[in-house]
């Protein structure tokens, strides 16, 4: 049933609140690892381990979730997201380790899993129209990185004021005001055919992430020619072999293989991953050299980043208005240009570094972010048939995550090796952090080079050609299910 334009807006609204959260608790906690560090005594791994297991599981489970409520219902499984996601927020405001606050983080995750690319396949089944459908990704890409631009401040408020708890307790009275609005008005949907549960598909995904993520965050520690490391690193890369071979042999998968072969889509997807990694890498380092290195509150460390919070709301949704008007690539070409101009402006960075350096690098970095995000969103989720929404936003999503985790992996782990860091963090952390922007200046340029070639007529002529494949894939689906009933097609 079609919904009015004010009942579309007032859906768009709740989703951007479940959106809110969860993105705020990708990066809220940023501000906190310096408390949290002195609370537990935690080491640089731990606190690699206390961002990077929310973004891991998110990571390993948005697809499955995708595809879950393509077929149980997306307004049913996203109020059990919520309902997980809020528990989940608790626990980790009562955790008495380190350990147990990674574990909470976990559960969180799981919760979460639920609710970005469901949020998104309700939007992109209430929004019919693809102009308006554009706008409202705009929309939906200011929040997305609103709320992680925002993480920082929030987060740096909660612990002066309170302390590093609160970040995680003020998800619980929002996430019970979402589950009820939920149920006033949004309303149900599933994909007419939805895809079976594909438990092969899943395992690999965990593993493979899993496996890689240990590895890059633990080799310093272990050290990278050991055979634990090397193992893991061999495993992750079977993993995904196999997971492709897999995949590709499945008349139902998790992951559509075959989706890759659009350069458009498999585009969005490296952007994504490669803009998050930048986005995780910058905002780790970024606390870490402000609170330790510069000496600063986590309040005035959260404002800090205030500049850059303020562009990404200015500038997503003026890119979702360039996409529907003129097309991705000037929003990627631009965006991508201003990430790599960001990380070169921190590649000198000191603990005496001015403030207006820093704001500028803040703000350039903000805009690339806003830029670019609302074409990664509409590129992805446009490029997949509408009856599979929900794992067409779980790919999008799941980009995100992946690049939010590595890049908190890589870049951690190379400023921890460049400064000898095993438990501690000092004023030499500054100078540790400049191989690391460099690598997110490098992102940077990835996703100008990406955004400039898929969106080159070649890149659409590839996504004309893959377009019709699922549909076919459909209707084949359908006619076994009509002939397994006994019914003529």
């Amino acid at each position: 049933m079609a919904l009015n334009r004010p009942r579309r807006l007032v859906v768009l609204a709740i989703c951007s609140m479940s959106l809110l959260i969860v993105g705020l608790d990708t990066t809220i906690v940023n501000v906190a690892l310096p408390a949290i560090h002195r609370s537990f005594h935690a080491s640089l791994s731990g606190l690699q381990w206390t961002v990077d297991a929310y973004t891991l599981v998110l990571a390993s489970l948005l697809m499955l979730a995708g595809s879950t409520a393509d077929r149980v219902g997306r307004r049913r499984t996203f109020q059990t997201g919520l309902v997980v996601f809020s528990l989940g927020s608790l626990l980790c405001a009562l955790a008495p380790s380190i350990g147990l606050l990674v574990g909470a983080r976990v559960l969180q995750a799981i919760g979460g899993a639920m609710l970005n690319p469901v949020a998104m396949s309700i939007i992109r089944n209430v929004f019919e129209d693809p102009r308006e459908r554009a706008q409202a990704i705009g929309v939906w890409g200011a929040v997305f990185g609103l709320s992680m631009a925002l993480g920082p401040i929030v987060g740096g408020v909660l612990v002066d004021a309170i302390s590093w708890r609160a970040v995680f307790l003020v998800n619980v009275p929002v996430g019970v005001l979402a589950i009820a609005l939920t149920a006033a008005f949004v309303p149900e949907s599933r994909a007419p055919r939805p895809r079976r549960i594909d438990p092969v598909g899943q395992l690999l995904v965990i593993v493979a992430l899993a496996s890689l993520t240990y590895a890059i965050i633990e080799g310093h520690r272990a050290g990278w020619t050991s055979f634990e490391i090397l193992g893991l690193f061999g495993l992750s890369i079977a993993c995904f072999a196999g997971l492709v071979w897999y995949e590709l042999r499945r008349e139902e998968p998790l992951l559509e293989v075959r989706f890759f072969r659009s350069a458009p889509f498999s585009g969005a997807s490296a952007m994504a991953i490669a803009l998050f990694a930048a986005t995780g890498g910058f905002l780790f380092l970024n606390t870490l050299y402000l609170q330790d290195a510069r000496g600063l509150s986590a309040l005035h460390a959260g404002l800090y980043t205030l500049p850059m919070a303020a562009m990404i709301f200015v500038f997503a949704p003026i890119s979702g208005r360039l996409v529907g008007s003129r097309g991705a690539r000037p929003s990627l070409v631009i965006g991508g240009l201003a990430v790599l101009a960001s990380g070169l402006m921190l590649t000198g960075l000191t603990p005496g570094t001015s403030r207006v350096a820093l704001f500028g690098a803040y703000v350039i970095f903000g805009l690339g972010g806003g830029m670019v995000n609302p074409p990664i969103t509409n590129t992805a989720v446009s490029g997949m048939p509408p009856a599979q929404a929900g794992v067409a936003a779980a790919v999008a999503s799941t980009s995100r995550q992946v690049g939010m985790t590595l890049g908190v992996a890589v870049v951690g782990a190379v400023a921890g090796g460049a400064a000898g860091l095993g438990a501690g963090i000092d004023r030499h952390f500054a100078a540790a952090t400049h191989p690391g922007w460099w690598i997110v200046a490098a992102l940077g340029l990835l996703v100008t080079v990406l955004g400039a070639l898929s969106t080159t007529r070649w890149a659409r002529q590839t996504a004309e050609r893959i377009a019709d494949q699922p549909r076919t894939s459909s209707a084949a689906i359908n006619r076994r299910y009509a002939a397994k009933e006994g019914l003529r097609v």
